[in-house]
């Protein structure tokens, strides 16, 4: 089976925005309204739809999610969604919603003995595993979160051996010093990751530019690219990465 495009929508406060490295202050709102353009991407082809609430990512508790559970609503194709989801509570709204799956970040890195609970209780296929790594001197991945402002005391690879023996299915990895920066995929990450654990529905997130990144990328193993950025500033189209990928 040839490696999947998903097309990726940032939402914060109903708009369709981009980060740079994750940082707020570095912050690109595009004149789209968010709901149309997945609606676009549907029309393409794209049978999933990633969309990230920053505003619950920003917020916690008191963020306000209507405009996130507006589109869940209205939307089309699958949807996967994260962003601020911190108990069984947001997990639930957000299928309740429509939500095919739910991508967990931080909790998956602080809280492994909850999440694996979640994965039991939701089902690992409507659960993904968001881990946003940087690289240390040595090649190890340690995932960060909070905005990528805390790190862990567990290396990736110490933290998917555990989750493997729990049933995860979906894995969202990202190398944070490749997201939002166009400056192509971390292939060796993505090798390894499929290497290791070939029974992971592996998508690969950060640095996509080109048709010839999604190329390489599909050489890896992964299942799935998330594309943003790319698709927003008119690198390419879904129609053509399809064709590039089939």
């Amino acid at each position: 089976m040839s490696m999947q495009i998903i097309p990726a929508i940032d939402l914060l406060d109903g708009n369709c925005v981009r980060l740079v490295h994750g940082n707020f202050n570095d912050c690109k709102i595009y004149d789209l309204d968010p709901v149309k353009l997945a609606e676009e991407y549907a029309v393409a082809g794209a049978q999933w739809l990633h969309i990230v609430d920053l505003a619950a990512s920003r917020d916690g508790e008191g963020a306000d999610i209507r405009p996130l559970l507006r589109m869940l609503d209205r939307t089309n194709q699958s949807v996967q969604t994260g962003g601020g989801v911190r108990n069984e509570t947001d997990m639930r709204i957000r299928l309740d919603h429509g939500a095919e799956r739910i991508v967990v970040g931080s909790i998956c890195v602080t809280k492994p003995e909850r999440f694996a609970l979640w994965l039991d209780e939701f089902g690992t296929d409507h659960v993904v595993a968001a881990l946003d790594v940087r690289i240390d001197k040595a090649g190890i991945p340690w995932p960060r979160t909070h905005g990528w402002t805390q790190g862990s005391d567990r290396s990736l690879w110490q933290l998917l051996d555990y989750y493997e023996h729990k049933g995860l299915k979906h894995l969202l990895c990202t190398d944070i010093s490749r997201d939002g920066a166009m400056s192509g995929p971390n292939l060796d990450l993505y090798h390894e990751v499929t290497k290791r654990y070939p029974g992971l529905a592996v998508q690969a997130s950060g640095g996509v530019s080109g048709l010839i990144d999604l190329k390489e990328l599909s050489a890896t193993g992964v299942d799935s690219a998330i594309t943003g950025k790319a698709l927003l500033e008119a690198c390419f189209t879904v129609t053509e990465a399809m064709d590039v990928l089939s």
